[in-house]
């Protein structure tokens, strides 16, 4: 008759390797799993983007000065532009900057007019 701890050293040589083996191979894919479980989606602190867009066509074809600064900064927030429209005074240069965001936030993929 065969010892017992035999049969669990050959059971152990014969399963460990393969076992070790399929471990290793697994791990790349659980440090996977694990980066997309720990990374969240960022939430956003102002209104849909969607809204943005539309409320910038609706309000740019009123030609009511005031509302598009404030929808052009928030639009600007939204997707990381950098703007100056609340500290530039009202001229020649704020409409630049206008125009200089307007043409940033086409190029981030917005429809704005």
């Amino acid at each position: 008759m065969v010892p017992p701890g035999n049969i669990v050293a050959y059971l152990l040589a014969s399963v460990a390797p393969p076992v070790f083996f399929w471990l290793v191979l697994k791990v790349p894919w659980l440090f996977g799993v694990l980066a997309r479980l720990r990374r969240r989606p960022p939430v956003p602190d102002g209104p849909p983007i969607e809204r943005l867009a539309a409320d910038l066509r609706r309000v740019h074809r009123s030609l009511v000065r005031l509302a598009p600064d404030t929808l052009l900064a928030q639009a600007c927030q939204a997707v990381g532009e950098i703007h100056w429209l609340d500290t530039i005074p009202e001229g020649i240069e704020r409409e630049v900057e206008r125009l200089r965001v307007e043409d940033a936030l086409r190029r981030s993929g917005l429809m704005v007019p």
